[in-house]
């Protein structure tokens, strides 16, 4: 079977992307990084993309004077490289309407909260000051809803009463690391897919919670 191509939208230092590089060197992977593209000139992600000889594409949003304007640009540059799945990785944009509509069903994203819990910014803090005692992270569809597309797959970690936002960040990171090469591999293979704003796994629609083991 031919394995898919997947762009990676970074901003920042790309964990999650040297996760995904890292699950692709597998032979039963379904999927290669083909491209990494990034707002930040800076983003140490990209050094990790060039260390694995994989392209690499910087398009800074400083230069575009409306959101419109960049999300043109940006749809030319992912389509140069004719991608089956993009991949949300840290990347700091709030995408248009349009963006998300070119990309829809092959868009995913990782969240770090238990969705729809703590959508936006400050998951751990919020998690923590709600008293929450389990928190975690959500790899989604994409839609137009700010972290509102249809969850395929989270991980939970426990808060404990002395944590603050970085020990749980940190919790939070590790299975960040181990839940997005799954999913990204289940959507290159085509056994997760989105129908009707719902995700489908296997040919059976997920819960809101989305897949409820982990393989």
């Amino acid at each position: 079977m031919m394995r898919s191509r997947i762009v990676v939208l970074i901003s920042g230092s790309g964990t999650n992307l040297q996760a995904i590089i890292d699950a692709s060197k597998q032979d039963n992977y379904s999927g290669d990084v083909v491209a990494v593209v990034s707002n930040n000139a800076d983003a140490y992600g990209l050094t990790r993309a060039q260390d694995a000889n994989i392209a690499t594409a910087v398009l800074s949003h400083k230069d575009f004077d409306t959101r419109e304007d960049y999300d043109t640009a940006l749809i030319e540059k992912i389509n140069q490289y004719q991608p089956d799945l993009v991949v949300l990785a840290g990347f700091m944009r709030i995408l248009t309407a349009k963006f998300v509509q070119k990309f829809q069903g092959r868009l995913i994203n990782i969240h770090p909260s238990l969705l729809p819990k703590y959508q936006g910014l400050n998951t751990h803090q919020r998690a923590i000051d709600a008293g929450d005692t389990v928190h975690g992270v959500s790899v989604h569809f994409v839609t137009e809803e700010l972290d509102g597309g249809p969850v395929i797959l989270q991980a939970k970690v426990p808060i404990f009463p002395e944590d603050n936002a970085e020990d749980l960040a940190q919790r939070v990171h590790q299975q960040e690391h181990r839940i997005y090469p799954l999913v990204v591999n289940w959507c290159c293979s085509k056994r997760v897919i989105m129908q009707a704003e719902k995700a489908v796994f296997d040919g059976v629609i997920l819960p809101v919670s989305g897949y409820a083991n982990d393989e």
